[in-house]
């Protein structure tokens, strides 16, 4: 029987404003088995990005647990959470969230480095190199298209071989003939 890696079990997200209370997240609960892939999918501003934030432990719920590779989020601090992330997910953001001062080299290396590995710039032009930069490694941010630097994002996001990858919007800014790759 496959293992459960990501389990939500009633998720609420409210967001509190002077004027009103507005519920993003309202009950939501599934749970996703090692090896499957799971698609939310709804217009702008339903909540995927929300969604996504608190499996990830990017963001706490208002009420609701996420277990996440049998850790349950919602009674670890923001470190111990920071270092799940590390070592077991991959994200790839709608907005990148690539480090302006870094080029697209660095920006790739920043987990493995952020876990104490040495040597890790191989592996790194090795991603980028598959996902077609590897004439860009030296290129910041600024200097590479919105599809470029999505590439870094998701060469960034598999290089810890992650078990469980989250992307939001993944392929957004990627052209057609990068996306037949």
């Amino acid at each position: 029987m496959p293992e459960t890696v990501l389990q939500a079990e009633g998720l609420t997200k409210i967001y509190k404003s002077a004027e009103r209370d507005l519920v993003v997240l309202d009950h939501v609960s599934f749970e996703v088995q090692q090896g499957t892939s799971l698609a939310i999918i709804g217009p702008s501003g339903s909540g995927k990005t929300t969604l996504l934030g608190l499996c990830a432990g990017l963001d706490v719920a208002t009420s609701g647990s996420v277990s996440l590779m049998g850790f349950k989020l919602q009674v670890m601090n923001e470190d111990d959470r920071a270092y799940l992330r590390n070592q077991y997910i991959g994200f790839v953001f709608q907005n990148f969230q690539l480090l302006p001062t870094l080029t697209a080299l660095e920006n790739v290396m920043v987990p493995l480095e952020l876990r104490g590995e040495r040597n890790v710039a191989t592996k790194a032009k090795d991603l980028l190199a598959r996902v077609g930069l590897a004439d860009r490694f030296s290129h910041y941010p600024s200097q590479l298209s919105g599809g470029e630097q999505q590439r870094v994002a998701m060469a960034r996001a598999f290089i810890t071989s992650p078990r469980i990858l989250f992307a939001d919007e993944p392929t957004g800014n990627l052209d057609d003939e990068m996306l037949r790759k």
